[in-house]
């Protein structure tokens, strides 16, 4: 294959891949009227809190302070109203392959070689993820130190604005009814709950096709309390007290910068109020970093004053390996996202069908795609900065597969997978004659990634997982809790500056974590309102 063929078919590749992750459509919204661009912000403000990151988690919680503070939310992308490549579904290809510095999902490379993406917009992940909304495990929101009441309750925050029953295709019905057939029951039906077994679950995408995003909870901001600055990268937290020898370094502020390139300040009113990283496992982490917060001789090596040497601060990053089976069809198929998960202990099942499968195999190609991913892979990585440019993606090793039982786990998983493949439900949507096996060796043949291929990925499990590994996006941890912040997520060692976001995850809650990390800023911001007090009602 030529050298610019295979870049341009690699691109499609990973676009194909983000949008197993998701599609995003924009809400029929007016934007809000707090929502600025940074260039009009003055040069310094002075607010009770600032969020740096209006995604996922930074959104709910930045809509629950307004309650009681003046908030300033500093965001690095744009707004997901109005933008018509976001919210148009028949361009969506189209957008992720045309990248810029701007763009709502922002493409890298793990130094382990597999595509991979972050959000870059308000609204963060919901935006460019699969729409799938499944809670946390009561074990995992135990495991997490969380409340089971007052997480229950943010989880109904949350879902009496954006989660919606899905319309099941007829890839779909027969998707499910593949999973009890292969052994993955019982049957849950429609829930939001994890339960072992196959379920349908919630989704983001409303009955009109539409995306809602976490954007969306500002509706529940105080519109006099809250400022959402659009276009704001946050180059460094200010910090106080760095050489005092009986005080922790006191967080006072953060510094960014707008569009056009003028640096602004974010200050805090008082000694009472709070600095909170939502940027994401990439995002936070790397921000400590240029701050001065991270292993001290990395940070030297930079030319960082060491504010704080925390040699946890981006030790310990994973992410959930993914590898799919494609399944040609002899008719087309509806577009379909994930909607129906086969749960089990240590791997989840799901599927689509639509644009990501064409664009994976070609223009011609019509079928469904069937992935599996670890659910709490041992795996882990290290995240280290590149370079001293905050707009520019971290350096990310993921040491996919490291650890023997993930391994183990991946063919239990895909042997599961062709079980699935190979029932009755399937067989009306699979060209004839196309063995389980057959599968495989088509899949195999895919470029989905940069590592090194072998031989054997059309006849080993698994040396096919090793090598034709490929990512859901929901990689985690790097500020984990107990090791960077503790359990009410502030920065140990640090006065007056909290992380809140997948950084302090040391796993990826339920099956797509998104509905967790929507949970948790409603959950932090109810907490924090309250004086770290857990509310009685």
């Amino acid at each position: 294959m030529a050298l610019e063929s295979k870049r341009m078919f690699i691109s499609v590749v990973a676009a194909a891949i983000i949008i197993f992750s998701g599609i995003c459509y924009a809400q029929n919204s007016s934007e809000y009227g707090f929502v600025k661009h940074a260039a009009d912000a003055p040069r310094v403000s002075y607010h009770d809190y600032i969020i740096v990151g209006g995604g996922t988690a930074g959104c709910p919680l930045a809509a629950t302070l307004s309650e009681r503070f003046d908030v300033l939310v500093l965001e690095r992308g744009g707004s997901p109203y109005g933008n018509p490549n976001i919210s148009n579904l028949a361009s969506f290809v189209e957008n992720l392959a045309y990248l810029t510095p701007t763009s709502p999902a922002q493409r890298f490379v793990s130094e382990d070689g597999v595509f991979n993406t972050r959000a870059r917009s308000l609204g963060g992940g919901t935006c460019i993820n699969a729409g799938f909304y499944s809670r946390a495990s009561n074990r995992d929101v135990m495991d997490m130190g969380l409340n089971p009441k007052l997480a229950d309750q943010s989880f109904r925050w949350v879902e009496r604005e954006l989660v919606f029953r899905p319309q099941l295709t007829e890839w779909t019905s027969a998707f499910r009814a593949g999973l009890l057939a292969a052994g993955v029951t019982p049957d849950n039906g429609f829930t939001y709950e994890h339960l072992e077994g196959t379920k349908v679950g919630g989704t983001i995408f409303d009955p009109t096709g539409h995306r809602h995003t976490a954007a969306d909870l500002l509706k529940y901001a105080d519109p006099a309390r809250i400022t959402v600055l659009l276009r704001a990268t946050a180059q460094r937290i200010l910090f106080q007290n760095v050489t005092g020898q009986h005080k922790n370094p006191q967080a006072y502020g953060v510094v960014y910068k707008d569009e056009t390139g003028n640096i602004h300040e974010a200050r805090l009113k008082g000694s009472t109020g709070e600095i909170i990283l939502s940027a994401g496992a990439l995002g936070s982490p790397q921000l400590l970093m240029l701050s001065g917060v991270g292993p001290a001789d990395h940070l030297k090596s930079f030319g960082i004053e060491v504010v704080l040497d925390q040699s946890m601060v981006g030790h310990g990053i994973a992410d959930n390996p993914l590898n799919i089976f494609a399944v040609p069809s002899p008719e087309p198929l509806t577009i379909t996202m994930p909607q129906v998960a086969g749960i089990r202990p240590g791997y989840y099942v799901e599927t689509l069908t639509g644009f990501a499968a064409a664009a994976l195999l070609g223009g011609n190609y019509q079928g469904g795609l069937i992935g599996e991913k670890l659910a709490n892979p041992l795996s882990r990585g290290y995240l280290r900065l590149k370079n001293l440019d905050p707009e520019d993606n971290p350096s990310v090793t993921y040491n996919y597969f490291t650890e023997p039982e993930d391994l183990r786990t991946c063919v239990e998983a895909l042997q599961t997978v062709m079980r699935v493949i190979d029932t009755q439900a399937l067989s009306q949507f699979r060209n004839p004659n196309q063995t389980v096996e057959y599968l495989q060796a088509l899949t195999a043949s895919l470029v989905v990634n940069n590592r090194t291929r072998s031989a054997q990925d059309a006849t080993s499990l698994e040396q096919y997982c090793r090598d034709l590994v490929l990512t859901l996006s929901h990689f985690h941890g790097g500020c984990e809790v107990g090791k960077v912040v503790d359990h009410e997520y502030r920065v140990i060692g640090v006065n007056g500056l909290r992380v809140i976001d997948g950084s302090t995850f040391s796993f990826s809650p339920g099956t797509n974590p998104q509905a967790t990390l929507m949970m948790l800023g409603r959950y932090m911001g109810v907490l924090i309102g309250n004086g770290g007090v857990e509310p009685s009602d």
